[in-house]
């Protein structure tokens, strides 16, 4: 028996429960009483929103402080994502998700960095928060459905899943990425979407770790570089991010790596090899710096070079050696750029000949982290590829290949920066997608459920 309803959602995640939430907001603000379209969602789990009761090591940094504008810029340095998120981030605000939120006893707070968090750092609480505007919105939840298939013949989108076949005229697709598959996001949205026609590029990791061949040794695990440079190098290739680096047992992590690991997976893909550097002096050129060193040799002949690493700035600001705003550079790591310039554990600067302080000079600015083995997939917070953007209306997020069908979140081909930009990229389209369809239907363009509709 195929069960028939107005508008179906699969997926109950971030922007499916946001695109349930925008279809029933747009419907009452239409004046459509509640039981007049049934909305539906099917969700994998036991319960919606397992992704984001994991997300921020449990503390959920739900979204980023600032205008659409800023979180567009801060956020999505790609210049065709700024463009398709543009509609649904100025259409469903970060102010907007506040607003839910506190009316649903939910406080939240920014930090400095402009990550804002639940003020109890739970994110059960903001889940909470959601299940009860989906209970108040009355949207029909189906757990521990297992979406098989999806097809669309003659205007009408049937789903088969592991609760039986479920038909409707409008379908939202919300399954996500292929991040964290212990969650539920393995990758089926992205099947469905190619067999409807739909071009996929395929996932790789973002915002995830990076594991290096070579281990890196153990007395660096666990040294931390603030505000250094990371830059990956391939080819002629380079990209880098500034911002705190951890070295680990495995490669390395931190802010910047995984801002950085989206175009590390790809080059790795594309040239089958990438190497990984730090610039340890970010605000210095190699000429200012050099100048530095000699100056600083000149009025400290006498002195061992290891001991002024020992007590030399990281990252210190431009024109001086005189601030510590990031501390200095790890006692650990002093060895090995001793050792990557090939130096003498025990050189004064006086004895350093030209081509050992070019050496010391061309470590600081690249020293060597290894070569990368990968950039774990299952491991990345959210996962870059998907469906072409091209292929969806970024006003409506209604795919322009077959009718009905909408498409949200993580499913897409953006990936965002770390700080809460993607999961506010995945309410907005969520709720986009939902007000979008919900509008169509009360318009009578979509065939619905019931002719007593």
């Amino acid at each position: 028996m195929v069960q028939n309803v107005d508008l179906l959602i699969i997926g109950g995640g971030a922007s499916g429960m946001f695109a349930a939430l925008g279809a029933r907001d747009a419907l009452r603000k239409s004046l459509v009483p509640d039981h007049v379209f049934t909305i539906t969602l099917l969700e994998r789990n036991v319960r919606a929103g397992a992704k984001l009761r994991i997300s921020g090591g449990g503390k959920c940094n739900v979204t980023h402080e600032g205008e659409p504008g800023d979180l567009l810029l801060k956020g999505f340095f790609d210049k065709a994502e700024q463009r398709f998120l543009k509609h649904s981030l100025y259409s469903f605000t970060n102010r907007d998700l506040l607003f839910l939120l506190d009316r649903y006893g939910v406080k939240t707070a920014a930090r400095p960095d402009g990550k804002i968090f639940p003020v109890s750092e739970r994110a059960v609480d903001i889940l909470k928060a959601f299940e009860a505007m989906l209970l108040d919105s009355r949207i029909d939840m189906v757990y521990s459905c297992r979406v098989s298939a999806l097809k669309s013949d003659a205007g009408q989108l049937t789903v088969d899943s592991s609760r039986g076949l479920f038909s409707s005229s409008a379908v939202i697709l919300a399954v996500g990425g292929v991040s964290y598959a212990s969650t539920g996001t393995t990758g089926d949205g992205l099947a469905f979407a190619r067999k409807l026609g739909h071009s996929v590029t395929d996932p790789s990791a973002a915002l995830a770790p990076v594991v290096t061949k070579k281990t890196p040794p153990i007395d660096l695990a666990g040294i931390s570089l603030r505000s250094v440079t990371l830059f990956v190098s391939a080819a002629h290739e380079r990209r880098e991010r500034r911002g705190d680096v951890l070295i680990t047992h495995r490669g390395i992590t931190g802010p910047a790596v995984l801002s950085l690991s989206r175009q590390i997976a790809m080059l790795f893909r594309k040239y089958r090899s990438a190497e990984l550097f730090i610039d340890l002096f970010p605000d210095h050129a190699p000429l200012e710096l050099q100048e530095r060193l000699l100056l600083h040799a000149r009025k400290n002949g006498t002195q061992m070079v290891r001991k002024f690493l020992q007590s030399a700035p990281i990252a210190p600001l431009p024109g001086s050696f005189e601030s510590f705003p990031y501390g200095t550079i790890p006692t650990a790591l002093v060895p090995f750029i001793m050792q990557h310039a090939d130096l003498d554990p025990d050189v004064r600067w006086s004895e350093l000949k030209r081509e050992e302080r070019k050496s010391l000079l061309d470590v600081l600015k690249q020293f060597p982290i290894g070569v990368v083995k990968a950039v774990p997939l299952d491991e990345g917070e959210v996962s870059a590829g998907g469906i072409a953007l091209k292929e969806i209306n970024p006003k409506t997020m209604e795919s322009r290949l077959v009718a009905g069908l909408y498409c949200c979140g993580e499913l897409l081909d953006y990936a965002g920066e770390i700080g809460g930009f993607n999961l506010q990229a995945a309410f907005s389209t969520g709720w986009t997608a939902g007000k979008s369809a919900a509008e169509r239907l009360a318009e009578g363009k979509y065939p619905t459920a019931s002719s007593s509709h």
